[in-house]
């Protein structure tokens, strides 16, 4: 027997096959339960060690996963979307649990992201993370189409976006969280944050508030809608401007939690008082949003199953399976700035 112990050492001990051992130490289920375990006893009795180098050669696979994160203007150095931490969380443990390590890397939209990874064979797929001006990155994503990479996506699925998105349906989140607003008996409403085209995660969110308006019967006032990108400072200049602009309002539904920070900031500014005056909801149900004061109604988003999901989907693109689009379901969470108790 050598120093370092080869599969094919293991397979002449279990009197297997060597490729019966590859499969068994990667837990495939072509290899019965009770042949696994003996294998992957002998294995550790030898000390032996898998070179995924050697391995994904022969493969043409790196096992590795690459996920891009977009930098956000934020009110901190960090540039990344605080929303986004636990989602990268979920990703890490699901491709670890896949047999798949994962590269981060922090992306410019400006760069040229989108031929650096899986032609150099530093990764077999991409996941991509971030808020963001969609009409920026458009074309870079119908690149990646064009040339073959596979990548999924978190964000809103329509027939313009390439790729296949993970998202959360953020229509019904818009349209529940106007729909609780109005069984506060409000009714003067206002929406801060960009509802077009360009952010089209945001539009949802628009489009859903003003159908639940117009089933209660409430015609929808473009004019109180104020654009804001998903950060605290643009969102205290919404409600800045909402202010500014004369027009009364008793419920204010914010298209991110960070926006509702801000406009929280402002409306106590300006000495209006929460919820008594005015009622106000965010989206996303980041950790800070249940620290606020008053803690903050949201909309909860399950970064956890989305983590998973984001994996499961761009493994299945790998092994040339056909993957759809998928929609999660999202809930309402109910705190004190909106009026009601919890």
């Amino acid at each position: 027997m050598r120093d370092k112990a080869t599969s094919f050492d293991i397979a002449h001990r279990a009197g297997v096959s060597q490729s019966t051992v590859s499969r068994a130490l990667r837990n495939s289920p072509l290899v019965n339960k009770e042949t696994r375990d003996k294998i992957q006893a002998i294995a550790t009795e030898l000390n032996y060690k898998v070179d995924k180098n050697a391995s994904n050669l022969r493969r043409q696979h790196s096992l590795t996963l690459a996920l891009l994160l977009f930098e956000d203007p934020t009110s901190d150095d960090s540039l990344i979307n605080p929303f986004f931490l636990s989602m990268l969380g979920s990703i890490t443990k699901a491709s670890t649990k896949a047999g798949y390590d994962l590269l981060v890397s922090f992306q410019n939209l400006s760069d040229d992201w989108q031929s650096e990874f899986e032609d150099s064979n530093k990764a077999d797929g991409l996941i991509l993370l971030g808020y963001g001006d969609y009409t920026d990155y458009r074309d870079k994503l119908t690149k990646l189409e064009e040339q073959g990479t596979h990548f999924v996506r978190w964000g809103a699925h329509d027939a313009d976006h390439p790729g296949v998105s993970i998202g959360c349906d953020n229509v019904q989140g818009g349209f529940d969280v106007t729909q609780h607003l109005l069984n506060m008996q409000r009714r003067k409403f206002a929406f801060i944050g960009d509802a077009g085209s360009q952010a089209p995660e945001f539009e949802e969110r628009y489009l859903g508030h003003c159908q639940a308006l117009k089933e209660a019967g409430i015609a929808v006032d473009n004019t109180m809608q104020f654009d804001a990108i998903s950060t605290e400072q643009s969102g205290y200049q919404g409600v800045q401007k909402l202010i500014d602009s004369g027009n009364s309002f008793d419920a204010l539904f914010c298209a991110s939690d960070l926006i509702a920070l801000g406009a929280l900031r402002c409306l106590r500014e300006k000495g209006l008082r929460i919820p008594e005056d005015v009622a106000i909801a965010g989206f996303d149900n980041i950790p800070i949003s249940s620290f606020a004061n008053p803690a903050l109604t949201t909309v909860h988003q399950n970064t956890k199953l989305a983590g998973e999901i984001l994996v499961q989907s761009l493994l299945k693109l790998i092994s040339g399976e056909e993957v759809s689009h998928y929609l999660m379901p999202v809930d309402l969470v109910v705190r004190q700035s909106c009026g009601a108790k919890t």
